[in-house]
């Protein structure tokens, strides 16, 4: 590595193959043209992993495990600048003239994004007051600021979205976190990034490019083949969350992957049509309205679609409106002002439809360009009869208010094959909730957890009256009053939807998210993340608390090493099947003895633990550093199986105060804590010292229910990328969550071969902490601490304070099953 100080003279790019596109072939010409003496390089990703494989093979199981190629392209510009020095820019990057001078006697350079970018939803979402941009980046090589960067990197990897886990919102906490004497200089927007991304300008108005003090020009093309660039990028990936029924019976849960269904169109499979069915009275007021959902359909993206709309309203205008836009796929039937109910409107609708599959299609609503799309995939993909929305959007546009729904089977969301749809009832309102019941309850019916793609429109014409709304605006699972976040939801609402301008709010100059839901949403690094509203996160529905940190990180590395003061506690109940083997295994760990304590406490038994605790005393007095005995009982006396669902929150409540009260009276001057189950039957002799070797504050062995077994332990647990998509809601029970196994999560047995994993969710069958992060204040939370209990709950309160919690999948201690999974 060169010892230069200057910028490597070395510009650097990076594309999938030798194959650049003809589009950003004149702007990448362009940095040469402009440096004829810098050396060229162009990185395939052949050649990026190499690079990675060669000089940082530590990095791999991270690169390689980024689920979307964006990730990959934004982690590798760091390593590049890293260890040659020089200038990355990307591939839609417009030079204007040379940089030398601008790079005089710097060592990095870095480039602000356009102020008016931090104000798009995506930006405020994740607090972002000013956007370090990774599309242009200058550096001497080995600058210690990458290093920063590289461990940054690791803690980040499992953020859902490119922008936080390794694009610009990544970047810029990087800048704000360097270490003193290794930051960049940054240079302002109007040098490298004069010109705004697509989003912003639709949002906000173009603004004029002052080519004349601009060295560069950025143009957001999205050069990562569609897959996003900076902080608006495009994208054409879309997973939507999604539940199944048989008959009222749940059958499964998952993601629905939109483009693999458009893969199989693409292949030949299939593509039926779809009859949107709109019955209209459009009278003077609510013609405006009909066009408006009409302008819906025309720009659906999926084509195979007809719109039969039936009209028995008095005035001919929007007859007229059909004919003058001379669409075939639009069919009118108008009918003589007879009074006819909804129900029987709705039922001549589907009489009309010549497709296989019908969508409502209420003329007073807002559609998404993707909802017959999204519906129509996940139908096909699930092998159901009919699909509805588990959540819609609510706006009521006079009270400047904007909300996402409770969650039901919303009737209006209804997409059904013609021939499991039963008749409707002649009702002149809510003639659409029985047939919708009818159609749950006889058939395949999948829910998705897509609210963007329905919008329900109060517009004081409504068949319900206000109070219906009222109430729907009192059960929203996230709501956006005027001044706290709705102008900039409309604004983005307006990108995707045909609003007319005056539907638009003036913009609000300091928005708050005033959500009766606040999760951490992290948008993905999309244009959609900037019109759309991402679903609630996944276990994390009150407002994301302020990280909190210690003066000062411990520093763990040497302990690995070393033999430090170390306390193992162990809560125990009704454990006298159980002692033995486990002090077995206490006195065959190689640790040595001398810096080994040891704390119990007895509650609640019947069985005679607390004797035989005390025969037990004086042999482990005489074995270990310093042994404490405590007895509390808690009043836990369970009826049933522990594992029952309503019983988990009295017992995990119990057993964090059982925790949290050892830990008082136990914790002297030990360095580390080992939390150690008493019932676990196994445990590698080493396990001490291969937990200390993680180098880490929190970690987490892999508790199995035999040697190579399924985890048995599933506190422990990562989040799936796309965990924020979907609705957890119903797995709520008692104030904790309580998913099914596998419900928007991943355990250790799935994460075998990887050395050490950062993980959401700690469980305590062999749970090693720092022991200056209880004295801080970490404890197990007896009630919901975000909806999350005990273990699961310090997790969360760890990472509260800047804390990441880890797992050894290769390092197992042996729990047997117990006739179920254990939560």
């Amino acid at each position: 590595m060169s010892e230069n100080h200057g910028i490597t003279p070395l510009i650097h790019q990076t594309w999938k193959n030798k194959d650049v596109p003809h589009k950003w072939r004149d702007w990448s010409k362009s940095w040469r043209r402009h440096h004829p003496d810098w050396e060229y390089r162009l990185w395939t990703d052949a050649d990026n992993r190499a690079l990675l494989e060669e000089h940082y093979a530590w990095f791999l199981p991270v690169y390689d495990g980024y689920l979307e190629p964006i990730k990959r392209a934004d982690a590798i510009r760091y390593f590049l600048l890293d260890h040659f020095g020089g200038l990355y820019v990307d591939m839609d990057f417009e030079c204007l003239r040379p940089m030398t001078e601008l790079f005089a006697g710097k060592e990095l350079v870095l480039g602000l994004e356009p102020e008016t970018h931090t104000k798009l939803p995506v930006s405020r979402r994740s607090g972002m007051r000013r956007i370090v941009c990774n599309a242009f980046m200058a550096s001497r090589p080995g600058h210690p600021f990458w290093s920063h960067v590289h461990r940054q990197l690791v803690g980040a990897h499992t953020r859902p979205g490119p922008l936080d886990a390794t694009g610009p919102f990544f970047l810029t906490r990087a800048v704000d976190s360097a270490p003193e004497g290794c930051s960049p200089a940054v240079l302002a927007a109007d040098t490298l990034y004069p010109k705004l991304s697509p989003a912003a300008a639709e949002l906000f108005g173009p603004r004029e490019v002052d080519r004349d003090r601009a060295h560069a020009v950025h143009h957001w093309s999205g050069s990562w083949n569609r897959e996003g660039s900076g902080a608006t990028g495009t994208s054409t990936g879309r997973k939507v969350g999604f539940w199944t029924s048989q008959d009222l019976q749940p059958c499964a849960h998952g993601t629905v992957d939109l483009d693999a269904q458009r893969r199989r169109w693409a292949a030949g499979s299939p593509a039926p049509t779809v009859s949107c069915l709109m019955v209209t009275k459009a009278t003077k007021d609510r013609l405006p309205l009909a066009r408006r959902a009409i302008r819906c359909f025309l720009a659906q993206t999926y084509t195979r679609a007809e719109l039969v709309v039936v009209d028995d309203g008095a005035d001919g205008a929007l007859e007229d409106h059909v004919r003058d836009l001379a669409d075939e796929r639009i069919r009118l039937h108008r009918l003589p002002p007879e009074g006819r109910t909804l129900g029987e409107l709705r039922n001549i609708a589907v009489d009309l439809a010549g497709g296989s599959y019908v969508c409502q299609w209420d003329d007073d609503d807002l559609y998404d360009p993707e909802r017959i799309e999204v519906q129509l995939a996940a139908v096909l993909a699930l092998g159901a009869t009919a699909c509805f929305l588990a959540r819609e959007r609510l706006w009521w546009p006079a009270r400047r208010s904007l909300a996402i729904s409770g969650v039901r089977v919303w009737e209006g969301s209804m997409l059904c094959a013609k021939d499991a749809l039963p008749r409707y009832p002649e009702q002149r309102r809510g003639e659409d909730s029985p047939v919708a019941e009818a159609v749950v309850r006889g058939g395949r019916t999948v829910s998705l957890d897509a609210p963007e793609l329905y919008t329900y429109v109060f517009h004081g014409a409504n068949t319900f009256d206000e109070p219906h709304f009222t109430s729907l605006f009192d059960a929203a699972t996230r709501l956006w009053p005027a001044g706290g976040g709705y102008a900039d939801q409309v604004h983005a609402m307006a990108a995707r939807l045909p609003l007319d301008p005056a539907d638009l709010p003036e913009a609000e100059d300091t928005p708050q998210d005033t959500s009766q839901d606040t999760a951490d949403n992290t948008a993905d690094n999309t244009a959609e993340a900037t019109a759309q509203e991402p679903a609630d996160n996944t276990a994390d529905t009150s407002a994301r608390v302020p990280q909190a940190r210690r003066p000062a990180p411990v520093d763990v590395r040497a302990d690995a090493a070393a033999h430090p003061p170390l306390l193992v506690l162990t809560p125990v109940k009704d454990a006298v099947a159980f002692l033995p083997r486990y002090l077995d295994n206490l006195r065959a760990l190689d640790y040595p003895r001398e810096a080994l304590s040891l704390g119990l406490l007895e509650g609640d038994s019947r069985d005679g633990t607390w004797q035989a605790l005390q025969d037990a005393l004086p042999a482990l007095e005489a074995d270990f550093r310093r042994v404490t005995l405590v007895r509390r009982h808690f009043g836990l006396r369970l009826t049933g199986p522990r594992w029952a669902p309503d019983v988990q929150r009295q017992r995990r409540s119990a057993l964090a105060m059982a925790r949290n009260h050892l830990l008082s009276c136990a914790l002297a001057d030990e360095r580390w804590v080992l939390w150690l189950d008493v019932d676990v039957t196994d445990c590698p002799a080493d396990v001490v010292q291969r937990l200390l070797g993680a180098r880490q504050e929190i970690v987490a062995a892999h508790c199995v229910t035999e040697p190579g077994g399924p985890s048995f332990d599933l506190n422990t647990f990562v989040l799936h990328p796309d965990a924020d998509t979907l609705d957890w809601d119903p797995w709520l029970r008692d104030g904790i969550l309580q998913p099914p196994t596998g419900f928007g999560r991943s355990y250790l047995d799935e994460l075998r071969g990887q050395e050490r994993v950062r993980v959401d969710g700690v469980g305590g069958t062999a749970l090693l902490i720092h022991a200056d992060l209880h004295r801080d204040g970490l404890v197990f939370p007896t009630v919901p601490y975000r909806r999350l209990i005990e273990t699961e709950g310090l997790a969360l309160l760890a990472q509260d304070m800047g804390v990441e919690c880890w797992a050894l999948p290769g390092v197992e201690v042996v729990h047997p099953a117990i006739g179920v999974v254990a939560r």
